[in-house]
């Protein structure tokens, strides 16, 4: 596959495709059927994205994307790819919390990879958290432990970019109103060398919130929805758009960008170029047609707002 011009935007591939998920429609879902979730097929997707135009990989941490990324290692082609990983995958830990016995037996689980990852800043960590009942250490312990899957798969010339919390820990932790808990991540996620990344579906709160902390919001990644129906946008398309006009300097990816299919890909991709502040998007494809075609028109048109 030939390499086009890069664009200085951030063009991600998403990986809900390679899930099976749908936000619109469980239909839509089962039409795709089996084969996004076979490794090769999917790495073959990410690469044609990469051949045009797409510069970098967004994942919820899974065995099926670290399949991917192992496919993509072996290819020789991992270090085209700027990672952005979110953690946790929660429906992964809830299937393995019916499994094994709720919490407790997933907590188990949990402390057994750790131990068998002989990854021994984890180890320390998670001993540290669970004998002072202490949370940062706790956090830090699956970070850390996350991070080595990662390199485990891809290997050590992948570029991991950033580090993103999923949305059902952002805004959880949000609506606590846990200042604490952003700092330490924030600080923690940077030291690693990465950068801290959010994944919220209440954007403008969010924003509003980290700088009201002191946090400068453009020293993060946040991943939101943003698409000009309002699609998931929270509280309304109106303050998230607010919001992000108040950043100093580009932070936001931008997600469901076409409402879950709602909107036409031209439509779509103009009101993307049309906000500031927006450092990138990421966009899931299911077909090497919708790969050249989304990410070629994806480049042209966010080119001409840069």
């Amino acid at each position: 596959m030939g390499r086009i011009a890069r664009s200085e935007k951030v063009l991600l591939v998403g990986d809900n495709p390679f899930h099976n998920i749908s936000h619109l429609s469980q239909q839509r879902t089962r039409a795709r059927g089996d084969s996004l979730v076979n490794p090769s097929c999917a790495a073959d997707l990410v690469l044609t994205s990469v051949a045009n135009g797409a510069n970098g990989f967004m994942f919820s941490v899974s065995e099926e994307t670290l399949s991917i990324l192992s496919v993509i290692s072996k290819k020789g082609e991992i270090e085209r790819l700027s990672l952005y990983p979110i953690v946790p995958y929660a429906y992964e830990y809830v299937r393995l919390a019916t499994q094994t016995g709720g919490i407790p037996g997933l907590a188990k689980r949990f402390a057994k990879q750790i131990v068998t990852s002989g990854n021994l800043r984890a180890i320390i960590n998670g001993i540290r958290g669970v004998t002072r009942t202490d949370l940062v250490s706790l956090m830090k312990t699956y970070v850390t432990y996350e991070r080595s899957r990662i390199r485990s798969s891809a290997g050590k010339q992948a570029r991991l970019e950033s580090v993103v919390l999923h949305e059902i820990v952002t805004d959880m932790a949000l609506a606590l109103n846990l200042e604490w808990f952003f700092r330490a991540y924030v600080d923690f996620v940077s030291r690693m060398g990465a950068k801290p990344g959010f994944n919220t579906c209440n954007f403008a709160y969010l924003a509003n919130k980290l700088d009201e902390w002191g946090i400068d919001p453009s020293d993060t990644v946040i991943v939101a929805p943003f698409n000009k129906v309002g699609f998931q946008m929270n509280p309304s398309r109106t303050d998230c758009e607010k919001a992000l006009k108040g950043l100093r300097k580009p932070a936001l990816i931008a997600i469901s960008i076409l409402a879950a299919g709602y909107l036409k890909p031209e439509e779509a991709f103009g009101y993307i170029a049309g906000l500031p502040n927006v450092k990138g998007v990421a966009v899931g494809v299911s077909k090497e047609k919708h790969a050249v075609q989304s990410f070629r028109l994806l480049e042209e048109v966010l080119n001409k707002s840069v």
